[in-house]
Parts: structure tokens; sequence; C-alpha cells
């Protein structure tokens, strides 16, 4: 496991339109496919119906929800980069989101965070990251995003 990146507010302010971290490959496992179509509800066969996708995808196997792949960016992130001096942190929204490719379960993902923007806001910051998702073995991302969390003092 790489070493999470911990920095303040204010080296993050030094290093605004820098790459701040890069993420550890994390395995999309058919159990992460299945537990999140249930929570969510949406069990369409080209997520949890191996068989079937095997034969009818032309993935040839399963893939994990767009949705999964997005929700998974708070735990790249968590596990990547640590912001001291801030008591809590939440995630504020999207500007934008874009599905650029298929995670076929079993893949490996990373996350590459970048950060675009950091603005004060009543007791805290806002943080613009262009996040893209890799899938290993792949060169085009499968996730592009613009996203915005904050930390409060």
């Amino acid at each position: 496991m790489a070493a999470s990146t911990i920095l303040s507010a204010s080296q993050l302010r030094a290093r605004v339109g820098e790459e701040i971290a890069t993420s550890d490959w994390f395995e999309v496992t058919q159990e992460h496919i299945n537990e999140f179509a249930e929570a969510t509800g949406d069990r369409q066969w080209i997520h949890v119906d191996p068989e079937r996708a095997a034969k009818e995808s032309p993935y040839g196997k399963t893939v994990a929800h767009g949705f999964l792949t997005l929700s998974m960016l708070s735990h790249l992130l968590g596990e990547t980069i640590t912001v001291t001096g801030m008591r809590m942190g939440i995630n504020y929204g999207f500007n934008k989101v874009r599905f650029t490719g298929p995670v076929p379960s079993g893949s490996r993902i990373r996350a590459r965070f970048l950060l675009a923007a950091l603005d004060d806001i009543p007791n805290g910051i806002q943080m613009t990251w262009n996040v893209a998702v890799e899938r290993e073995g792949e060169a085009k991302p499968v996730l592009v995003a613009e996203w915005l969390t904050r930390r409060y003092d």
C-alpha cells in the first residue's frame, strides 16, 4: 500500500493545478458489484449474471455499474490524500462526470487526483478535483470527473 499524501490546506493551496496523488490499485470483484446491485436495486443482468454476460455481453463478463465506480472515489481519495488541520470533509457534488469505459468484474482500478481549484468557504475550503479513474492494462480512463469536496475547520 502506498503512503498517504498528507497536506495542510495551505500546502494544498500552493499546489493548485498539480496532480496531488494517485491511489493504489483496487480490485472490483463480483461481490462488490452484487452488493452494489442489491443496495441500489439495479440488478441488470450485465452486472449480476456472469453466465448470461459471458454469452451476450460485448465484454465477455459482467461489468461494474458506472455509479459503483463513481462511488469508489470517496474510498480512493480517503486512502490517498489526508488533509491535516480539518475536522471533517463532505462530498459537495460534481460539475461533470463521464463513464468512458467498462470495468469488467475482477478489474483493478485506481484514481489520479489533480487539484484544479481551492476556494475558501465559511469555516473551511472547497476543492475542485479533476479525477481520472484508470483500469489496469487500459490506456483510456474508465471515468473522468470534476468533483467538489469540502473540508471544515
